[in-house]
């Protein structure tokens, strides 16, 4: 009986190497399938991961040579509209060698037969009456409009005290005249005095 256990162990044992060897066997297969399909696994993913890098690669490109293809020139620009300059009402020309009598000054008129009055010839010397003096003077029609006029010299005759302030005033007015207007049939001038308008004498 000693001899067939001990031959029957012997057999146990036999059959647990071989088991042993095919669970190794088997172990080591599946190890070699495994780092096999991971390589696979990482073959697959470097190829996407290089598919991807490809295909990133291609769109910038693509987007770059559309920068540099259409860039700044073929955006939408703002339509600019067109500078028009503003148009200037035809510049009127001064009438020289016209006698022009005093309306009003500021509103308030010149009565009576010794009205204020004046002219100035072609070779732009001006001369008048005040309403109790004489005057002369050079006057200048300028570009667009204005009128300068120069220092007056003035008669000394002795005047009544209210003709004589409303004679100030109009010399004052005249002698810092500024712009001037034809409108119909008056002739207006502005100063630092305020507004003179005149009629034209006949």
């Amino acid at each position: 009986m000693g001899s067939f256990d001990g031959l029957d162990e012997g057999l146990a044992l036999a059959e647990a190497a071989t088991d042993l060897v095919h669970v190794v066997t088997a172990f080591a297969n599946n190890a070699v399938h495994a780092r096999e399909g991971g390589q696979t696994m990482r073959a697959i993913v470097f190829a996407a991961v290089a598919c991807a890098i490809a295909a990133g690669t291609t769109v910038t490109g693509a987007q770059a040579q559309g920068v540099t293809g259409f860039g700044r020139d073929a955006r939408e620009k703002p339509d600019k509209k067109q500078y028009i300059p503003a148009t200037k009402p035809q510049e009127k020309i001064f009438p020289l060698d016209a006698t022009w009598t005093a309306v009003s000054l500021n509103g308030k008129q010149f009565n009576g037969a010794d009205r204020p009055s004046f002219i100035i010839d072609k070779q732009y010397r001006a001369r008048g009456y005040g309403g109790c003096n004489t005057f002369a003077a050079t006057a200048f029609p300028l570009r667009d409009q204005q009128l300068a006029v120069g220092p007056l010299a003035l008669t000394k005759k002795p005047c009544d005290k209210g003709l004589g302030s409303l004679e100030q005033d109009f010399f004052i007015a005249l002698r810092t005249a500024g712009q001037w207007d034809i409108v119909g049939s008056q002739l207006i001038i502005k100063s630092q005095k305020g507004e003179l308008r005149f009629d034209r004498a006949l």
